[in-house]
């Protein structure tokens, strides 16, 4: 098993290496197949590693064991206190390795026809290697330090994606703009990290999760700021890093624009493994969050639900398919961060099984978005809705598929779906019925937006193209009946039973069900009315509410309100004076002053080195007095 893990992490890391070394020199069917390779390699390499730890290795008193596989230390801070490098294999991160490489090695064979013919293709597969191995590692680290160095590659690895097509200004701003934030997020990130691993006196995820250092973190020896302990700034300014990689309000606002990337990119980046990242760190170090400082999970519960319920909102009025799909992610992380919030080992852990079952299920389906969406845009040639319709007819297998992710992420039975987000609201209905109603809501909201594109997609008026549009080719279909199917059978799997919490619960809780299908319907009936047959109710409406209308197309302004406190305090308040101080202080006094100051001096001393035999005499003769002098005095003192 170790090798096998071992392996999953190499072999992308060659691709990589090989494919980037190789250049212009590799032909692009080459690079295109060895990557797909790699891919298909690292999935079934997954799927062996999974089976042989959920159904071949034995439990340990009912618990699946967690494995450290090649331990090696790499810096010494103190005897305690040192990073490490290996191998951590545990439920939550096979479960991990096994979504990650299916989802690559999907947009690997899609991208083979989608990005043919494309500039760069080499670089695209290298890119695509890049980030899987990067993934790959930050879900099997051993210790958060070594988490936080591959979180920062994924970053890397992102920018680079986002900004494949570089000679688009809009793809470079968006390249920037999410490295740039993901950035700030990340400081808080590292700030968190150092003052946890002060207080604990490890990185080790094993160690720090042990009862034995959480009695002593919660023992509160590890002091406060302001009222609030350490420890709570600690986990609530790792939660910043997270929420910046998981696009969590008001850190959301990189994802949308991050679609300028090529659309496969989408679908491995900001669909199924990128954006969870910061799901699956709060999910590693949940015990501390639960036991330590429950208070920052009621804080994480509510921004969750905030940001679930504004995600949806916008949502409903973009026109550009791959952003409406850009904020739906948004929304369904949101709804995993919420479950988190609420759950709690010392009580009930619903609601952690519930986010990591959402976080599975959702890989897949909104995978399937995002390449049937490539698909599209491969006919269509165009992101906007207004130039799309009465697709059904010419691209079936896609339409097929595109229905079947719909209904799964409205909640509709029996897609996979509806489990996982019954099983976050029964947790959330549990914990607080505001949070509940509110999410109930927001899955409503889902199924309208949802189907307000496919009605807009695919049905409609007849519609006269230019060029007629055409099914995608069979190298793209393969991969959408794949997530396609597993987007029908995954909500089938009993998903506790492998998270090792305690989650005593009805697999389906019908009531809560029935109100989140009802609500789903609702959604679906009225996109169905407003949208179907093409009618100009829509349009009337927008025009009734057009102020409240730009408002929501517009984002509520956050990305300007962004701009604003960028360019007006951070740069202007904080960036200039700080600028103004580093040229005028550091530089011109110390700096500068140091270098007058040097070459003062180095004049009057430069005629020690005149050559004139009088002078060196004088000197010398002086010299030797006043040494003679001064120990006459010293004599006489003593």
């Amino acid at each position: 098993m170790n090798g096998i893990a071992l392996l999953i992490l190499i072999i992308p890391a060659a691709v990589f290496l090989f494919i980037g070394l190789s250049g212009r020199s590799l032909k692009a069917g080459y690079a295109g197949k060895i990557g797909t390779a790699g891919a298909v390699a690292g999935a079934l390499f997954s799927y062996i590693l999974a089976y042989r730890y959920f159904f071949v290795l034995e439990k340990i008193d009912g618990i699946y064991r967690k494995i450290v596989a090649f331990p090696v230390e790499w810096l010494n801070f103190t005897d305690d206190l040192h990073i490490d490098f290996g191998i951590y294999l545990t439920p939550i991160s096979v479960m991990m390795l096994a979504v990650i490489t299916t989802v690559s090695c999907m947009v690997h064979i899609f991208s083979i026809e989608y990005m043919r013919g494309e500039k760069g293709f080499q670089r695209y597969y290298a890119f695509l290697s890049l980030f899987s191995f990067s993934m790959l590692g930050l879900v099997v680290a051993t210790n958060i330090f070594q988490m936080y160095m591959f979180w920062e590659l994924v970053g890397v690895s992102s920018y680079l994606l986002i900004g494949f097509y570089y000679s688009k200004p809009e793809a470079v701003a968006a390249a920037k703009k999410a490295f740039i934030i993901t950035r700030f997020a990340d400081l808080g990130f590292l700030v968190g990290i150092l003052i946890l691993s002060y207080h604990a006196r490890t990185f080790d995820f094993e160690t720090l999760t042990s009862d034995g250092v959480l009695t002593t973190l919660k023992s509160g020896a590890a002091g406060s700021f302001i009222g609030i302990s350490a420890i709570s700034w600690a986990m609530a300014l790792i939660f910043i890093g997270g929420a910046g990689k998981s696009a969590m309000f008001p850190l959301h606002v990189w994802l949308p624009d991050a679609m300028e990337g090529p659309t496969p990119v989408s679908a491995l980046i900001h669909a199924a493994t990128m954006v969870v990242a910061g799901v699956y760190m709060l999910a590693v170090l949940f015990p501390v969050y639960s036991v330590v400082t429950p208070a920052v999970l009621t804080v994480i519960a509510y921004i969750g639900t905030f940001t679930a319920l504004f995600a949806a909102i916008v949502a409903i009025a973009q026109t550009d398919i791959k952003r409406v799909l850009a904020f739906s992610t948004i929304s369904q992380i949101a709804y995993m961060m919420t479950a988190l919030g609420v759950s709690g080992f010392a009580g009930n852990g619903q609601g952690y099984a519930a986010s990591m079952f959402h976080l599975f299920t959702h890989a897949f389906f909104k995978a399937l978005l995002f390449l049937c969406a490539g698909a599209i845009i491969h006919a269509i040639h165009s992101n906007e809705m207004g130039k799309m319709g009465n697709l059904r007819k010419y691209m079936p297998v896609t339409h097929i598929a595109f229905l079947v992710a719909c209904l799964s992420i409205s909640g509709i039975p029996p897609f996979s779906g509806f489990f996982s987000k019954d099983e976050i609201l029964t947790a959330v209905f549990n914990k607080d019925k505001l949070l509940f109603f509110t999410l109930l809501f927001v899955a409503g909201l889902t199924a309208f937006y949802m189907f307000r594109l496919y009605y807009r997609i695919f049905t409609g008026a007849k519609r006269e193209y230019q060029h007629i549009p055409h099914e995608a080719p069979k190298l793209m279909l393969f991969p959408l009946t794949v997530l396609a199917i597993l987007t029908c059978v995954s909500g089938f799997i009993r998903f506790d039973s492998f998270m090792d919490v305690n989650a005593a619960h009805e697999h389906l809780n019908i009531p809560i069900a029935v109100a989140g299908v009802v609500f789903a319907l609702a959604g679906i009936i009225t996109a169905r009315f407003l949208y179907r047959n093409g009618n100009e109710i829509p349009a009337k409406i927008t025009g009734k509410y057009a102020g409240l209308y730009k408002i929501v197309f517009q984002k509520f302004y956050i990305d300007e309100l962004w701009i604003f406190f960028t360019k007006n305090i951070v740069f202007s308040l904080i960036s200039k004076p700080v600028a103004w101080f580093d040229k005028k202080i550091i530089d011109g006094v110390i700096i500068d002053g140091f270098g007058r100051m040097t070459e003062k001096t180095s004049r009057y001393i430069r005629n020690f080195q005149s050559g004139q035999i009088q002078f060196y005499a004088f000197v010398f003769l002086f010299g030797t007095l006043f040494i003679a002098v001064w120990a006459l005095l010293s004599t006489v003192n003593h």
